[in-house]
Formats: structure tokens, C-alpha cells, sequence
């Protein structure tokens, strides 16, 4: 018996030492599962046209997702982030419809306001020494109100809006299933962001200060690009757009494997984390499930996923 004991023991330990060495292994079985599992629930759930679905609705929540990780990988966390989004595409899509601005330039420009709302963030951070939370859950707030301000409450329709603003919520056919270029910028941009960590992980004598700084910027620029997406996804530019998506991304990154204490996770496994949330709902929808349990569902995932990554934690080299 005790040798059987020791041998379990020695099993798990293998397998905590894996799951810390390779934070995506964890998310991927779990999203193979589940895709498995409703596709034998519902024939419809592995048509082109649900896939094509599915994806839509994790490009918006993945691309935030992608800054998120960036913020959390340094023990942070934005709460603003989803308010910068929606920030963003109200200044994009009301200064183009209303001065008759380009595509390019009202982009650039939306680039640029998510860009200074996350230095804003950073600069509270670092220059007055208060934590994440506090910070973004005070801007979240700023924001939304310059959101409310500057749009009056009004959604500005698509038809109002250069193409480009709206490029994003187009379609090619790959495979027979349509893919819209915002789930393509959004494979993109987690490749990039994934290379670009890979290749500064490492680095050491940085200034943590100007970092941590660079970080929230870079996430407010990631937020600008979901707002582009946001806006291809609903053809339009609504200030009650993307309310939940916050914490959307939030769950997105938890679930794929990024350890909420920081230094520990992949950009990929945030994308892999956003395509789970995004199965389950669909999944669960399909097979009949009220929302109220979808919600309770995705609930019981953030409290499995912390859960696991405390127990990753606690490994030994």
C-alpha cells in the first residue's frame, strides 16, 4: 500500500512539475475535452457557421485578453480595460462620422487615446505607489464617464463610418467556414505579443519603473485594437457595448493558465482560455442550458482554474 501511495505521489509531482513548466497544457486538454464533449451533445456545435460564431465572440474577449496578460504576468490587473475599449471606439467612429475624418487617421487616433488611458494607468501605478486594483477600478470608472460624456449616450451606425473602422467584422471563407479579420488580427497579435515575450522574459538590469510603465501603454494600445474589432463585430459604436468584458478577460486569462501572483503564463494560453469561455457558452446554449448556468459554469471554471494554480505553485525544483 505504500508503495502504491508513493507512487501516486510521485505521479502527481510529475505532473505539477509539468503543468508549472508548460502553463498552456493545462487549458488545451481542457478546451480538446470540451469541444469533444458538445460536439456529442449537439450536432450543430462543429457546423461552419457555429465556428464561425464561436470565433466572432472570442475575438473582441481574446484581443483584451492579450493586454490583460501583459498586466497580470506583473502581478497586476486592469479592470479598466473593457472601458477603454469601448473609449476608444466611441472616439474613433463619432470623430469620423461627424468631421468626416478618414478610416486611417480616426484609427490612429482611437490607437492613440488607448494608448495615453493605459499610460495613465501605468503612471498611477509606479509615480503614486498604489496598487493595481485600486487604480484601474478608479479609472474604469473615469473612463466609462468620458465615455457617456463624449458619446451622449448615443450608438453611431455603422453606415456613418468609413469602411476601414468597419474592416474588422468582415469575412473570408477558409475551409468553407467564414473568419472574420478581427479573429485573424487576433491570431496575429498572439503571435506577436508571444514572440515578444519569449524574447524580453529574460532580460535583467531593466528599470522596473519604465517597465511596468510600457506594459500598462502597450495594454492600452491592445485595448484600442479590440475596440476596432469591437466595432467590425457589431457594425455600430455603442457607449453600452462590452460592459462585461473586463472581467470576460480577466477569466480568459486565469482559465489559460496565468497565474494571478504574476510571472507565470503565455499569451497563448489567454487565447486558449478565451476560445474555452467561448465553447462553454456556446456549447451550453446549444445543448438547451439557461444562461443562468452558463454564467454559474464559467464561475466554477475561474474558481478550478485558481484553485489549480495554487496548487502549481507549491512545487519544488
Amino acid at each position: 500500500m505504500a508503495v502504491v501511495e508513493s507512487r501516486e505521489r510521485s505521479l502527481l509531482t510529475r505532473v505539477q512539475h509539468l503543468l508549472h513548466a508548460q502553463a498552456t497544457i493545462g487549458p488545451a486538454v481542457v478546451l480538446l475535452v470540451a469541444v469533444v464533449v458538445f460536439a456529442l451533445l449537439s450536432d450543430r456545435f462543429l457546423t461552419p457557421g457555429n465556428i464561425s460564431l464561436v470565433l466572432q465572440q472570442v475575438a473582441v474577449v481574446g484581443t483584451l485578453a492579450v493586454g490583460q496578460t501583459i498586466v497580470i504576468l506583473t502581478a497586476g490587473i486592469d479592470l479598466s480595460c473593457g472601458a477603454i475599449m469601448v473609449l476608444t471606439s466611441i472616439v474613433m467612429a463619432k470623430v469620423a462620422s461627424e468631421t468626416g475624418l478618414p478610416g486611417l487617421p480616426a484609427l490612429l487616433l482611437g490607437f492613440a487615446v488607448g494608448t495615453l488611458c493605459g499610460l495613465l494607468n501605468g503612471l498611477l501605478v509606479t509615480r503614486l505607489k498604489l496598487p493595481p486594483f485600486i487604480v484601474t477600478l478608479g479609472t474604469l470608472n473615469v473612463f466609462f464617464a468620458l465615455n457617456l460624456w463624449y458619446s451622449g449616450s448615443a450608438t453611431i451606425r455603422g453606415t456613418d463610418m468609413p469602411s476601414l473602422l468597419l474592416w474588422t467584422g468582415q469575412t473570408i471563407n477558409i475551409g468553407g467556414t467564414r473568419i472574420t479579420y478581427g479573429s485573424i488580427l487576433l491570431v496575429l497579435l498572439v503571435a506577436a505579443m508571444a514572440f515578444v515575450l519569449k524574447n524580453t522574459a529574460r532580460l535583467s538590469g531593466i528599470r522596473t519603473t519604465r517597465v511596468l510603465v510600457g506594459v500598462y501603454a502597450t495594454a492600452g494600445l491592445i485595448y484600442a485594437m479590440a475596440a476596432w474589432t469591437l466595432i467590425g463585430r457589431i457594425a455600430s459604436a455603442s457607449p453600452q457595448a462590452g460592459q462585461t468584458d473586463n472581467l470576460d478577460s480577466i477569466t480568459a486569462v486565469v482559465i489559460g493558465g496565468t497565474s494571478l501572483f504574476g510571472g507565470r503564463g503565455a499569451v497563448v494560453g489567454s487565447l486558449i482560455g478565451a476560445l474555452i469561455v467561448g465553447v462553454f457558452r456556446n456549447g451550453l446554449a446549444l445543448a438547451g442550458v439557461d444562461v443562468l448556468w452558463q454564467t454559474m459554469a464559467v464561475g466554477v471554471l475561474i474558481i478550478v482554474a485558481v484553485s489549480l494554480d495554487q496548487w502549481i505553485r507549491k512545487v519544488r525544483s
